[in-house]
């Protein structure tokens, strides 16, 4: 009989902030609470993470974007045209916030623009949506979109998605998230 090897504690805790951050929002987790849904035990926190909570939130948006990140690749690895890669993209989102109940917002800006307003979680933000951006546009330009056009055409993406995001939580519908393909021509 196998058993399930349990997750490091590090790994448990930037889980554990990623869902916990989306859900509440920075502010609205307190360090117990992290350490209760993680259920790691209190020296755990500052040992994995010396300055705390705020190099925990950083760590765990990492995580979400990375997970964004691996989406977007398997969005557009088979697409023929950047609006089937787009709309394969938007559908998983789809699926996402279905299976999730996402009626929270993006995990990047729950955890990094509703924390501390510091310079660092502005900054990390920024590199984080710029690393999404960055692999639409060099799927965009494998596609033969010239580096203009693929730059725009990966911006707009990221708007969109993230437009569409707040209206779909709004109307508690991911309908909202399948239809962003159709703003592409």
């Amino acid at each position: 009989m196998t058993t399930d090897k349990p997750r490091p504690t590090k790994d448990r805790l930037i889980r554990a902030a990623a869902n916990l951050f989306r859900t509440r929002g920075y502010h609205g987790v307190g360090l117990n609470d992290l350490l209760a849904e993680a259920q790691a035990p209190k020296g755990s926190l500052y040992h994995h993470f010396p300055n705390g909570k705020s190099d925990l939130a950083l760590a765990a948006a990492d995580w979400a974007s990375d997970a964004m990140l691996r989406l977007i690749a398997e969005s557009f690895a088979d697409a023929t045209t950047f609006k089937d890669g787009a709309t394969t993209l938007c559908y998983k989102l789809a699926k996402l916030f279905d299976l999730t109940g996402s009626w929270e917002g993006c995990p990047i800006s729950a955890t990094l623009f509703e924390g501390p307003d510091n310079t660092a979680f502005r900054e990390h933000a920024d590199h984080l949506y710029s690393g999404w951006i960055n692999e639409v546009h060099d799927h965009a330009q494998r596609m033969n979109m010239s580096t203009d056009g693929a730059q725009r055409a990966a911006e707009h993406l990221f708007v969109l998605i993230q437009g569409g995001w707040l209206l779909a939580r709004a109307r508690r519908s991911s309908d909202v998230l399948r239809g962003l393909p159709d703003y592409f021509s």
